[in-house]
């Protein structure tokens, strides 16, 4: 996880370095579901406590990870091709993004114990990883429904996405963007840099 949105950071599992090109759901997409169930199930009463089974939601968070990089380098105008997704086409995308916020419905429920107060929970009829994926599916198309919110990246050999936090900002780290200053230096002084 990062400090951007979880749409954001959902799609920011894809990175890079200079060994290449890496997939954080490849090696630890089941810890990343469960980080992000923290926030998008606080308020799931019912789950609370239990053990959730993610396995089966895996395969759907990476589809889900690749139609938002698909949407977000539409948006943004990207250009990258190491941050090409998997899903190549903007409908294909949206009909994966709108399928999965249908996937789980919720609903709002009031509880009372016996000697407490009155409190809202979620309900839902579905796996409680099904109801985080929908969730944040959901936050996805919050965000991108305000693209001009939405950046990738400008510094060499980077593939993330990040939210604007101003106008002119053009990286999604303090080091890409020193990465990025080092280099346009270094090709004012030396040229154009081969390879």
């Amino acid at each position: 996880m990062d400090d951007e949105p979880l749409p954001v950071a959902l799609m920011n599992t894809i990175w890079a370095d200079r060994h290449g090109v890496h997939d954080t759901l490849d090696t630890r997409a089941a810890d990343w579901l469960r980080a992000a169930a923290e926030t998008l199930l606080a308020d799931v009463g019912v789950v609370r406590g239990l053990e959730i089974d993610y396995e089966e939601n895996l395969d759907r968070l990476r589809r889900l990870r690749d139609a938002l990089r698909r949407l977000a380098t539409e948006l943004t105008d990207d250009h990258r091709a190491t941050a090409a997704s998997a899903i190549t086409d903007r409908q294909t995308a949206l009909a994966v993004l709108n399928e999965t916020c249908a996937l789980a419905p919720a609903w709002s429920a009031l509880v009372w114990p016996h000697g407490d107060g009155p409190r809202a929970v979620v309900r839902t009829e579905h796996p409680p990883a099904a109801l985080v994926v929908a969730r944040l599916a959901g936050q996805a198309v919050d965000l991108l429904a305000r693209p001009s919110t939405l950046g990738a990246c400008e510094a060499p050999g980077c593939v993330r996405f990040f939210v604007r936090d101003h106008p002119r900002r053009g990286w999604c780290s303090a080091a890409c963007g020193n990465r990025a200053r080092v280099a346009r230096h270094y090709r004012r002084h030396h040229g154009p840099s081969e390879g």
